[in-house]
């Protein structure tokens, strides 16, 4: 029998354990041989990274035990941590492990063998980081993306290039390790080798410029002795953004632009210096649509497409949601593979006629799945979604566009109450939590989550906003946000939870605002600027511009709200009039705020100088800070007390008493 009972009080199997046990998803697919390797999250082994392999007759098991953690900290944010290939001995497989960030290397189908240091520590600022390794075993060594810290603060660093021999012989030494590039730019990305080993190409930028503004298409000859020389740009600039290159078998150059106001494909023939067209080179889109076949390059090793051996090309392709499709260059055309997913991850692998991704649905998580384009066959390989509670738990999403101020439109997914034992009394209306992804150049796929599933099956609505400055629309919708972070986001956040109340969907007295990260801040500026939210969840957040604007923040975003908010010698006035810590006084929403101890991108610093601002003002707040964790939690515990305590942050503000969760203590 279905319940009537009062939104919020309905009792649900997704509890916060489950929410975190689920949470996390594989990443950076690859082949080692026939096989398919990737990574994916251990959130019950303090939230390391494992890196797993399907063998050949289907079983999946992890590489390594813990704590070995395969992930890298190049940028911060990371990118791909490993590399394999197949040999005599079987598999060699080279990654980054996130305790000391050095590469090793490591033969698991040797007895007895044990990872080996590749690459040396140094005890300056962050030591040496590696990304995006490229195992060339014709020259004994793995070129990758080298960040080096040359001092102790964010920003006093350089990134080249760089070749790390394999024998090992730079464990101890830092002079064995050889710059290809000459660090000139000061973002780069891995280098691609032409099939013929003549040519490498790699993508570069430059502070202001975040790599979705605009970044360089870099080619130079491969000397005989393995030097780059002769580098030129071959396409892009201060405005074009090209989100990854490779180079199809055929010789030609493969890249992802958006020249055309979207993320499209494109082709150009490079020759060796004095042999071709440089760059005055020749570019041909090879399907030109109002899409994206890319997205934004936050973590170094993204990768939308991938050449195939008959001349066609595996893509990721969409607007708002995403498909996996393969293009045909000559004709323009794209068949894609059926399939229930909706969201497929920047992890495109391909081997022979065999393509490797990851993708999700509103029904599942991610999983591992393969395309076979000789047979045509779709089939999921690894990290099979496993229904851990009956699915008529999870929500349904809607796909909804909804008109904002100037009548731009905004888009978002809404996700009612639901549950199949309850219903909300016919005279009442459920609460709803707006989320604001983080980024703020991100994207909320329409995929499953259990932790949007913990408050639905509660009778909590939830409200995903692709504010304007998101990805997944166009260049146009994304550049929404330039100088107006802030101002913006919070009114398309606002503008949705508005409509909802309007018509009828959500309680206008029971709107509440949460998001992580750059979601954060506009949670904290929402409550800052609007009366629209009841109280506002506020995770790892940018709270101060100002501080983060002058050394607050890591390298790679330290530039970012010149683009964002203005520069700041030229527009200070705006740095105060948007932040919440400067307008912490028109805050009287309660809020709970958390933030991990290690974060380096949005330090605890910035939620300390908001709670001082906020000191005497007998507004009710919780803040919790958590020991290990840092941008992102990863630990289930911490997870686990986060979702509790956001939905006991709730529960207290909208009057509702759900079963089994321990009360929040509200300070004032």
């Amino acid at each position: 029998m279905v319940r009537t009972e009062p939104y919020g009080d309905w009792a649900s199997p997704i509890d916060a354990a489950l929410a975190a046990s689920h949470d996390g998803r594989p990443e950076w697919v690859g082949f080692v041989g026939d096989e398919v390797w990737w990574t994916e999250p251990r959130p019950a082994e303090a939230g390391r990274r494992a890196l797993v392999r399907r063998r050949s007759d289907g079983r999946e098991e992890s590489v390594l035990p813990a704590p070995w953690n395969v992930r890298s900290r190049v940028v911060e944010y990371g990118g791909r941590p490993w590399a394999g290939v197949s040999g005599p001995s079987g598999a060699l497989v080279v990654f980054s492990d996130f305790a000391d960030q050095r590469l090793y290397a490591y033969e698991p189908d040797v007895p007895g063998a044990v990872p080996v240091p590749l690459t040396p520590v140094t005890p300056v600022g962050g030591g040496l980081r590696w990304v995006d390794p490229q195992i060339r075993v014709d020259r004994g060594e793995v070129w990758c993306v080298l960040e080096e810290f040359l001092g102790e603060g964010p920003e006093d660093l350089r990134r080249v290039l760089a070749a790390v021999p394999l024998d090992g012989s730079a464990a101890d030494d830092r002079g064995a390790v050889r710059d290809l590039s000459d660090g000139r730019h000061r973002f780069v990305t891995a280098p691609r080798v032409s099939p013929d080993g003549r040519l490498a190409a790699w993508i570069a930028w430059d502070h202001p410029r975040m790599p979705w503004d605009g970044t360089e298409l870099l080619v130079a000859d491969v000397a005989e002795g393995g030097t780059f020389e002769q580098a030129r740009v071959v396409a892009g600039g201060p405005e074009e953004a090209i989100a990854q290159v490779e180079w199809a078998h055929d010789g030609g150059l493969l890249f992802a632009s958006d020249r055309s106001g979207w993320w499209n494909l494109c082709r150009t023939e490079v020759g060796a210096t004095g042999s071709g067209p440089g760059g005055s080179a020749v570019v041909t889109e090879l399907c030109p649509r109002a899409e994206e076949f890319a997205g934004p390059l936050w973590q170094i090793g993204h990768r939308w497409f991938a050449p195939l051996e008959n001349g066609t090309v595996a893509v990721v392709h969409g607007v708002g949601t995403t498909s996996l499709g393969v293009l045909d260059p000559e004709t323009s055309d794209v068949v894609d593979v059926a399939g229930p997913w909706t969201a497929w991850s920047a992890t495109l692998a391909a081997h022979g006629s065999r393509i490797v991704g990851t993708a999700a649905s509103p029904r599942s998580a991610a999983e591992v799945v393969e395309l076979d384009i000789r047979t045509g066959r779709t089939r999921v390989i690894g990290a099979a979604h496993d229904d851990p509670v009956d699915p008529a738990y999870y929500p349904e999403p809607q796909i909804r566009t909804f008109a904002g101020p100037l009548g731009r439109d905004i888009h978002a997914h809404i996700y009612p109450p639901h549950n199949p034992g309850f219903r909300g009394p016919d005279d009442a209306l459920p609460p709803y939590v707006v989320w604001a992804h983080g980024g703020p150049t991100g994207h909320a796929a329409l995929v499953l989550d259990l932790a949007i599933a913990y408050f639905t099956s509660r009778g909590i609505g939830v409200a995903e906003v692709n504010y304007g400055g998101s990805t997944g629309y166009g260049r146009a919708y994304r550049e929404r946000l330039r100088e107006q972070w802030g101002v913006v986001d919070v009114e398309d956040c606002a503008a949705v939870a508005r409509a909802l109340a309007d018509e009828g969907t959500a309680d206008p007295d029971r709107l509440a605002i949460r998001g992580g990260s750059a979601g954060g801040w506009t949670t904290a500026a929402s409550l800052a600027a609007t009366d629209v939210y009841a109280c506002g969840t506020i995770i790892y957040p940018v709270l101060d511009l100002e501080g983060w604007a002058t050394g607050e923040t890591h390298d790679f975003e330290s530039h970012y709200l010149e683009s964002l908010v203005g520069p700041i010698a030229e527009v200070p006035g705006r740095y105060a009039e948007r932040s919440p810590v400067a307008q912490a006084e028109h805050i009287t929403a309660p809020f709970l705020l958390l933030q991990g101890l290690d974060d380096v991108i949005c330090p605890p610093a910035q939620c300390e100088r908001f709670l001082a601002r906020m000191a005497g003002r007998r507004v009710p707040h919780a803040y919790l800070a958590f020991e290990g964790e840092g941008h992102g939690f990863r630990r289930a515990d911490t997870m686990i007390r986060a979702l509790e305590a956001e939905l006991s942050l709730y529960a207290q503000v909208f009057g509702l008493r759900p079963p089994g969760i321990e009360t929040l203590e509200l300070s004032k």
